[in-house]
């Protein structure tokens, strides 16, 4: 009677820790750390180097570990839009380049690339396909010029509000052959001869497939270097180029050949 008794409170203790469980487990969270490597790496991706070096790889040993991953650095796109201004952003993307130990494919700078930076992203990107220097007022040609060369595989290129001259894009035509999409627009148009910029593009660039310049002095005969030098081009950007007269069987031809034509705003 005894032991039927015993049994009987063993069995209710058991129960009753059991619901206690499932409740418990009811009020909390998903865990997070249970996640499998690739689906928690995909999702720390999603954020940008700030984020991922100032909080996310500091939640535990596990997320650390996965954020020292190179391949979870192929990708680095940062602005100082996005950012409060205490916040070092040369330092941490340096530091984010040094990470991806040469697997950088991928790279976004607003506003803030030094020359320093773009020497030490050059050391570690030979594999870069994508470089966009966004308002890097400080980059002068004879940076470019040093660092093309090591940049061999590139294809994508946003120069865009630079203040690189027709030099610094022969010398990017020439290292980079690959080079299929380009958009260039400078801070200032002083003393800059009417087609320079055309005439280096289409002298270097015959693979570009996609080219977008802003404010660009170009003219028709510029324009018609372009054409002539970049038979692969399929979208052409050109918006506020005011030099231009694409009216008759110039324009035609303009429209004729270029699947996504961009006319001018005037």
């Amino acid at each position: 009677m005894y032991l039927k008794f015993i049994c009987l409170i063993c069995k209710m203790a058991s129960c009753f820790r059991s619901i206690k469980k499932r409740k418990r487990e009811s009020t909390m969270g998903p865990n997070w750390l249970e996640l499998p490597r690739d689906i928690t790496s995909n999702i720390l991706q999603r954020l940008g180097p700030v984020e991922i070096l100032k909080k996310a790889r500091n939640v535990c040993p596990y997320w650390w570990n996965i954020c020292k991953d190179p391949l979870m650095w192929r990708t680095i796109h940062m602005s100082n839009n996005e950012t409060s201004p205490d916040v070092d952003l040369v330092k941490i993307c340096r530091y984010a380049v040094g990470q991806s130990c040469g697997h950088l494919e991928d790279i976004e700078i607003v506003s803030f690339c030094t020359d320093d930076l773009l020497h030490y992203i050059a050391s570690c990107g030979s594999h870069l396909r994508h470089m966009q220097l966004t308002k890097c007022r400080n980059i002068l040609h004879k940076q470019i010029s040093e660092v093309a060369i090591k940049f061999p595989l590139l294809e994508e290129l946003d120069i865009s509000f630079s203040n690189l001259c027709k030099d610094s894009l022969e010398v990017i035509g020439r290292s980079c052959p690959l080079l299929k999409s380009l958009k260039f627009s400078r801070m200032f148009s002083k003393d800059i001869e009417l087609n320079d910029d055309a005439f280096a593009i289409a002298k270097t660039m015959p693979k570009l497939r996609h080219l977008s310049m802003f404010g660009n002095l170009l003219t028709n005969v510029g324009l018609h270097a372009i054409l002539d030098g970049c038979p692969l081009l399929e979208s052409l950007v050109l918006r506020d180029c005011n030099h231009l007269d694409l009216s008759g069987s110039f324009g035609k031809r303009c429209r004729d050949q270029i699947k996504d034509f961009v006319l001018p705003t005037f």
